[in-house]
């Protein structure tokens, strides 16, 4: 048995497909962890979900804020941005079979030896923390309140975490942490604009990551799988972290990191 952990897919069904093949996935024996934002930006993001959909039995899939935001398309009155190309799901006759079985999955998915979820843990919290505060989203997002979490997830703030945040604003802090983290200033304030790779970031914001000791234990001594960056592109910023967001959809790769052998595996990105 193998366990491929796989980076941000984003509508490239052509390229998962490739990536695959070259595994030689075994729907019997393997299994897929996929990082999040697995729909959106690339051309085929219906396929993509029916491909990932017909394997779930062996998937294990972390939502990333693109899948968010394709489920707040549905479950409330948001509109489609002109970059979006997910229309073609809401439009599906299986939209509802398929954004049932999306909106069922976590923000959080661990074993013995890795964490995956999209963008990180915020420095805050340690990972009995993190695991308790996804277990609260994953809650309402599943709730008869799951349509007012929808139209209210969008924003920036708080960038501050607060044992004490209430309400959307609670539930908004831990979605952007777990899906749209990258940078942390001094005080540990989610910074939500800043996109550059980390060579070409201000002075005065840090690398989420880097903000932890390197000996610390907060994550128990279990390795992170992150997606989302992808001017990360495979790195290992840190001995116990690892960027499965390799740009396919911008070109680059998409990218398969089996967990047991440690080995990357590369297909060709998005040609466009």
């Amino acid at each position: 048995m193998s366990i491929y952990a796989i980076g941000d897919v984003q509508g490239c069904s052509e390229q998962l497909k490739k990536l695959l093949d070259l595994v030689n996935f075994d729907p019997a024996e393997d299994y897929l962890w996929f990082a999040g934002d697995i729909v959106n930006r690339g051309p085929e993001s219906l396929a993509t979900l029916q491909l990932i959909y017909s394997l779930r039995h062996r998937v294990r899939l972390v939502l990333g804020n693109h899948d968010l935001h394709l489920l707040a398309l549905y479950h409330s009155t948001r509109v489609a941005t002109p970059k979006d190309t997910i229309t073609d799901i809401l439009q599906s006759p299986d939209a509802e079979m398929l954004l049932g079985w999306l909106i069922q999955q976590p923000l959080l998915h661990e074993n013995d030896d890795f964490v995956l979820c999209h963008a990180g843990i915020y420095p805050g919290w340690r990972l009995a923390k993190a695991r308790d505060y996804a277990r609260e989203v994953e809650a309402v997002i599943t709730s008869n309140i799951a349509n007012d979490y929808f139209a209210a997830m969008y924003g920036n703030l708080p960038d501050q975490w607060a044992d004490d945040l209430q309400g959307m604003e609670r539930y908004r802090f831990i979605t952007n942490a777990f899906t749209r983290m990258r940078y942390c200033d001094v005080f540990g304030g989610l910074d939500m604009l800043c996109k550059v790779p980390p060579r070409e970031a201000p002075t005065e914001l840090v690398p989420w990551f880097k903000t932890i000791p390197q000996e610390h234990s907060a994550w128990e001594n279990k390795t992170v799988l992150i997606g989302h960056w992808g001017s990360l592109m495979n790195l290992m910023p840190r001995a116990d972290l690892y960027c499965l967001d390799s740009g396919c959809v911008y070109g680059r790769t998409l990218s398969a990191f089996e967990l047991t052998e440690k080995r990357w595996y590369q297909v060709p990105g998005l040609t466009r």
